[in-house]
């Protein structure tokens, strides 16, 4: 299912706008995505401040650059976007824009990318409970992208310290008006996990050394799939013990990679080449409907 928008003209030059953005990936993959198919457009890291973000959104007009968006900006680009997509709407945030005439174009490719790796994760559909921890960004992205590859029959458990906040993200993401069984936690000990076959971290836990899991893994049945949207290049922790332990496992590479694939085919209209893309990041292409790295131990992360 993909109903995204498309650029009517081509940005002339791309970038990726966050502070930080040093550590981003995205020039490395999205530069030789552009070389493979042949167009001339830069993508580079622009670190803007909060109070620099409007005139240099100002100066993008004029130049026809387009991009992505990254923390802590999704919001407020979403705010100066004169037009957006359902799923920036629905996830109240931007993360990939360009330019309609003097209009600026907002859509959110993180619904797209996290899609994709559920769909690897549980290629036959997702068969008992999801539970998604946290209630943040991430935590609207990961709703969305659950009306694409779950029916409403799936119960879906709502992990978050703060249970207002929660009530608020499934209202905003449209989830209040659908007939799908969502069940609030203030922590995962109330959770039926003998009835979970996806867990879903949306938080930054995990994304130091030494942090601790978003979910203890004895909780989970054997063959509950896990998935953490957090990505480090050593991976993280809580993938790394899932996996020993045979589980399942996948953290955030697909999604940064799907996500980006996904913007490249809005700016310009082509498929993205997506095992250029994975090359470039030195990562193993991994196969249709199957995580990166496959169950059980001895797994090495690509």
């Amino acid at each position: 299912m993909n109903t995204a928008p498309r650029a009517s003209e081509a940005p002339r030059a791309l970038v990726i706008l966050g502070q930080p953005v040093a550590q981003s990936l995205s020039p490395v993959f999205q530069t030789a995505a552009l070389n493979a198919v042949g167009r001339a457009v830069t993508y580079e890291r622009r670190e803007v401040s909060a109070s620099e973000l409007t005139g240099v959104l100002a100066t993008f007009r004029q130049t026809r650059t387009g991009g992505n968006v990254t923390m802590p900006h999704k919001q407020a680009v979403y705010a100066a976007c004169a037009q957006r997509s359902t799923a920036a709407e629905r996830t109240g945030a931007v993360n990939t824009f360009w330019w309609d005439g003097a209009a600026l174009v907002g859509h959110n490719t993180d619904v797209d990318g996290i899609r994709a790796t559920i769909a690897a994760l549980c290629p036959h559909g997702i068969a008992g409970d999801v539970v998604l921890v946290g209630a943040g960004g991430a935590a609207a992205a990961v709703l969305v992208a659950l009306d694409g590859v779950s029916d409403v029959s799936t119960r879906l458990h709502l992990v978050a310290r703060t249970p207002d906040r929660a009530v608020v993200l499934v209202a905003n993401t449209a989830l209040a008006g659908q007939q799908r069984t969502v069940l609030h936690h203030s922590d995962s000990t109330t959770v039926p996990w003998s009835s979970v076959s996806l867990v879903v971290n949306a938080t930054p836990l995990g994304m130091r050394d030494g942090d601790a899991h978003p979910v203890p893994l004895a909780l989970l049945r054997q063959d509950c799939a896990v998935y953490d949207l957090v990505y480090r290049a050593s991976g993280t922790e809580w993938v790394h013990a899932a996996r020993a332990q045979g589980l399942i496992a996948e953290d955030g590479l697909r999604m940064l990679v799907e996500q980006g694939a996904s913007a490249f085919e809005c700016w310009f209209g082509i498929e993205a080449p997506r095992s250029v893309m994975w090359e470039a990041l030195g990562a193993v292409v991994p196969p249709a409907n199957a995580p990166r790295a496959m169950r059980g131990p001895g797994n090495a992360d690509t």
